[in-house]
């Protein structure tokens, strides 16, 4: 049962939210320890204290592609499809970065485009440092802008193949979103 999704998940583009993940990578993380150990049994409530016990974030790594204990926490998610208001908060959390990029991953994988641009773009100015997990498994120095505009602008990231995002432009033309005003003018404000 700890592979299998919450009965009552609404599937994403007509899928189960588990497939956004493809099934190798899924398959490393169902093979992981921490997957095994910790993940099992996670509700939402008890999945703030897992993410908030995050020391980096990457996708699969080393010679035997075991996954993070990240990507082992976004799969949760995906599985028990914790409520908006959880994300929101996930998402605004300013003590603990990792819970931070954990909810922005996830609403990236479900979120709409305008949602996803509108919730976003406010972390770009987020500048605090966070580690990145490489696929050798080594770290390296990365810092939130980077990891959301990775995010808003890549088709792949951790490992994951991102759904495709609407182009900001079109949502700004067809009234969506407003235009973007730059980081000096928010700074003026």
């Amino acid at each position: 049962m700890a592979s299998s999704t919450d009965p009552l998940a609404r599937s994403i583009n007509g899928l189960n939210p588990q497939a956004i993940i493809e099934k190798i990578t899924r398959t490393k993380i169902y093979d992981s320890p921490f997957w095994k150990e910790r993940c099992f049994g996670v509700s939402a409530a008890t999945l703030v204290d897992l993410a908030m016990n995050l020391r980096a974030f990457g996708g699969v790594y080393g010679s035997s592609s075991k996954a993070t204990d990240f990507l082992c926490l976004t799969l949760k998610m995906l599985q028990i499809q914790p409520d908006k208001e959880v994300i929101l908060e996930f998402i605004k959390n300013e003590d603990c970065k990792y819970v931070r990029i954990l909810g922005a991953f996830y609403l990236r994988l479900v979120g709409k485009s305008f949602e996803v641009y509108q919730l976003l773009e406010p972390l770009l100015l987020d500048y605090r440092k966070i580690r990145h997990q490489t696929s050798q498994g080594n770290f390296e120095l990365m810092h939130v802008d980077e990891f959301v505009s990775a995010l808003l602008t890549r088709d792949n990231f951790c490992d994951i193949s991102l759904p495709r995002l609407t182009h900001r432009q079109l949502l700004e033309t067809s009234g969506q979103l407003e235009p973007r005003c730059g980081v000096a003018v928010k700074l003026r404000e």
